[in-house]
């Protein structure tokens, strides 16, 4: 049981730190830690943050725009 909520934490919920530190080009772990400073000292603001932003990457294929098929104008 225990096996199962440590591999859905490691695949869903830390999914936003590790495409952060991918981006950025930071080691994910240090991602987290500051993550956690920041919501002890803002009292957990930043935890609506993070939720706002691992449903966005979760559904990221509805936020992109969809790009056209046609280089140019005259492209038929």
């Amino acid at each position: 049981m225990i096996k199962r909520i440590q591999h859905w934490f490691e695949t869903r919920a830390f999914g936003v730190c590790e495409w952060w530190g991918k981006k950025l080009g930071i080691n994910s772990t240090t991602i987290r830690m500051y993550f956690i400073y920041l919501s002890f000292f803002t009292f957990g603001s930043p935890v609506i943050i993070y939720f706002i932003m691992a449903f966005i990457l979760e559904h990221k294929n509805f936020f992109k725009p969809f790009k056209s098929k046609r280089k140019s104008v005259w492209d038929l």
